[in-house]
């Protein structure tokens, strides 16, 4: 055997073949070792490694290891961009540097490390599949990297004919992208588009936009109904299923009663929104026939049994994970699931025969739970009826087929919600009343009308029903000593409680100190202010003291609704939150063979963060894509004046919700002119300096609209005040470097007015 000092210097095909070999010692010291370089030999390999990789027989990655060239390396960054026909999910390398397209990159299922959605990035382990044909990677998740996605969502606009501009759907990104002819791929003007604004080196030097290429054409915006669009690409939702999973969801069998308890003959009925079309929870309800229990009431909970069809470890559980839960914007609904299951097997649909997982609830005449039950069943809706038709009826408007089941239904629902107020008025949960708005669209997707919620007692009705039920999955499985996806509201940080007893008490109300911090609190300052003029700011300020609620599997109770143990199970169609719970209580039980699984279990803490995330991601799509409807209707009437309320106070300027629509608009504090106004966070005040004019939150104004931006979803508003209006021109400010119309910090309070 050769000593150290007798090995001969690598060829270039000897460095090859190691790298090839030892696809995990990468690095130039793992070289050195390998052929025991020492001394100046070191230079020589660096100078040779230089080389092989200049020919492209090696590559640089991560932390500066070489792989073979025309291969990925081993440990690279990675982003997801959807979802394949498996459910698994598909990426590829942020930083490919090789010839062509990347080669694909699978990241399977149930590798919950990362928590993965379309546009996360991840540092993976790869791996080669030598069952491909061609060169096919399956990566492991190492750790979840921050989103630092350079894609951009924007509409494409011709400049000429060799360079067009994009404008950012996202009205925090004031950038303009330049995209070069080369770099159009087939984009037309007016499309909306996906563009990659990653730096080269080139456009480092350039001045001027960032230049983008296009990577991806969504369609055009000339149909409103493209709006939401928007709002999906850029949060990456899920909008196409795995070929399985429809496969799954197609082949589901109608329901038989095998071993289940019938309830076809209880008279179930769903109440829903009158444009729904998934319906997850049905409700009945008697005067319990207990002699023991005078004046209390029986009331059966009936969920869809989505768990019958959606199984551990099944494509259909794979992209239901994916999603975490359903979508709803104005013009449509990315569902959680299938059609075939979300409108069809699962769909608590009048008439029709479905597996339902449903709890008997009895309550003592004062809405004190007294016991509950679990059953596995069959059951048949006798009738779907809107929120409207359900109270009319209630309230003696009867229509043909609400008539049949007044007496023997309907009242009686009235009757044990009437029971359950009791105990809801004994625990006192969170009493905010924050108004709430309705898009209606015609056929062709535009906005016809923008007009508020009218409340109902129906909606208060069936949401009690639904927190029983949720409260008794909570319950049963925490006295089963079986593992639960909670639903948490932790109560009110310390600072935020502060910020809100500082505020108060500028406007004469007291809020204790060092009192146990309970729903009940929060209401008797809101009883105080009913009817005042400071009852909207304080219901805006109280909403905006509340944590946000998450899932978790540690049981920290749901301080709004004032219960110590709380869970979702009445919407398992569209949350995979109430999947889990449903499951739980399937193995919990002994209802069945597909309760929690193993993997459920192992998996538990990361599917609530993995669902948390979802949903807050759901939100914010909706909401955004609710103000682009908005600026969409609002900008036939750029121009008009509209009473407005100051739904948010800063530095920048005044945030306003009109009344009559409940858009949200921004004025600018340098279109406010006429005064040097200050800014109070703590008292959410802008106060002119000179004027003493006052403008805080919640306050009435009128203003005039300026600019209504369907694509960003921005509007931007003046604001009309007659007394600032008349000091325009006025004094100037006594202190140097300020300028009319720009606000600074403020010290000192707000005088009472």
């Amino acid at each position: 055997m050769a000593s150290r000092k007798e090995t001969p210097f690598p060829s270039k095909e000897d460095i090859l073949v190691f790298v090839k070999e030892n696809p995990e010692k990468l690095s130039k010291r793992d070289i050195s070792r390998a052929f025991h370089i020492r001394g100046d030999q070191r230079v020589k390999l660096k100078k040779l490694l230089r080389e092989m990789t200049e020919d492209g027989l090696l590559d640089k990655g991560h932390k500066g290891r070489v792989h073979a060239g025309g291969e990925l390396p081993p440990v690279c960054v990675v982003e997801v961009t959807g979802i394949d026909k498996m459910g698994d999910l598909m990426a590829q390398p942020v930083d490919y540097k090789g010839d062509g397209t990347p080669p694909p990159i699978t990241i399977f299922a149930d590798d919950k490390r990362g928590n993965l959605a379309t546009r996360d990035q991840a540092l993976v382990r790869l791996t080669q599949d030598r069952d491909s044909k061609n060169i096919v990677y399956v990566a492991r998740v190492i750790r979840k990297l921050e989103r630092t996605s350079t894609l951009v969502m924007g509409i494409f606009r011709f400049e000429d004919d060799n360079v067009a501009m994009v404008q950012p759907t996202d009205k925090k990104n004031r950038n303009m992208y330049l995209v070069a002819k080369k770099d159009w791929n087939g984009a037309k003007d007016g499309e909306l588009v996906l563009v990659d604004a990653r730096e080269s080196k080139s456009s480092r030097r350039h001045m001027g936009p960032k230049r983008a290429t296009v990577k991806d054409c969504l369609g055009t915006l000339d149909e409103p109904k493209s709006i939401s669009l928007i709002a999906i690409h850029s949060h990456g939702i899920l909008t196409e299923f795995s070929d399985p999973t429809m496969i799954e969801a197609e082949n589901s069998a109608a329901p038989t009663l095998g071993n289940r308890t019938d309830l076809r003959q209880i008279p179930l009925i769903t109440v829903d929104p009158s444009d729904a079309r998934d319906h997850d929870d049905a409700i009945w309800a008697e005067q319990d026939p207990d002699p023991k229990n005078e004046g209390g009431w029986h009331v059966i909970i009936a969920i869809a049994d989505v768990a019958h069809y959606v199984t551990p470890g099944s494509a259909l559980e794979k992209d239901a994970w994916a999603r975490g839960n359903s979508t709803y914007f104005p013009d449509r609904v990315v569902p959680m699931l299938p059609e075939a299951l979300s409108n069809g097997l699962c769909s608590l649909k009048q008439g029709e025969d479905r597996y339902t997982l449903a709890v008997n609830i009895w309550f003592d005449k004062r809405g004190k739970k007294i016991r509950h039950k679990f059953v596995r069943g069959l059951m048949r809706s006798a009738a779907g009826l809107s929120y409207e038709e359900f109270q009319s009826a209630h309230e003696g408007q009867v229509s043909d087929r609400a008539e049949p089941l007044l007496n023997s239904v309907i009242e009686p629902l009235y009757g044990a919600y009437a029971c359950l107020k009791l105990g809801r008025e004994y625990r006192e949960p969170l009493n905010l009343v924050m108004p709430e708005r309705k898009i209606k669209l015609d056929d062709k997707g535009n906005v016809t009308g923008i007009h508020p919620r009218v409340p109902l007692e129906a909606h208060k009705l069936v949401e009690e029903f639904m927190i029983q039920a949720n409260v008794a999955a909570a319950e049963e499985l925490e006295q089963k000593g079986w593992p639960c996806v909670y639903r948490v509201h932790e109560q009110p940080s310390e600072e935020k409680l502060n910020n809100l007893r500082e505020f108060l008490a500028s406007l004469g109300y007291n809020f204790a100190k060092g009192m146990v911090q309970r729903p009940k609190l929060f209401n008797n300052i809101l009883r105080k202010v009913e009817d005042t003029p400071h009852a909207d700011v304080i219901n805006i300020i109280i909403l905006r003291t509340q944590s946000q609620a998450i899932y978790s599997t540690d049981n920290q109770g749901h301080f709004g609704l004032s219960l110590s143990r709380y869970a979702h199970f009445t919407s398992p169609i569209r949350r995979f939150a109430d999947l889990m719970v449903h499951r739980a209580l399937i193995g919990a039980l002994k209802l069945g063979k597909d309760g929690l699984a193993k993997a459920d279990r192992e998996n538990l803490i990361e599917t609530a963060d993995h669902i948390s995330k979802t949903e807050r991601i759901s939100m914010i799509a909706e909401r955004e894509s609710t103000d682009r409807y908005v600026a969409a209707y609002m900008h036939q009437h750029v121009g008009e004046e509209f009473s407005a309320r100051i739904a948010g106070v800063s530095r920048a300027g005044l945030f306003v919700t009109f009344d009559d629509i409940g858009g949200d608009a921004f004025i600018p504090v340098s279109s406010m002119v006429g005064d040097y106004f200050n800014h109070d966070k703590a008292l959410h005040i802008l106060e002119g300096e000179y004027t003493g004019i006052i403008y805080q939150l919640g306050d009435a104004v009128t203003v005039r609209l300026k600019e209504a931006n369907p694509i960003t979803g921005g509007l931007l508003c003046q604001l009309i005040d007659e007394k600032l209006i008349a000091k325009n021109g006025g004094k100037k400010s006594k202190k140097r470097g300020r300028r009319q119309g720009h606000s600074g910090p403020r010290n000192g309070r707000r005088q009472k007015r």
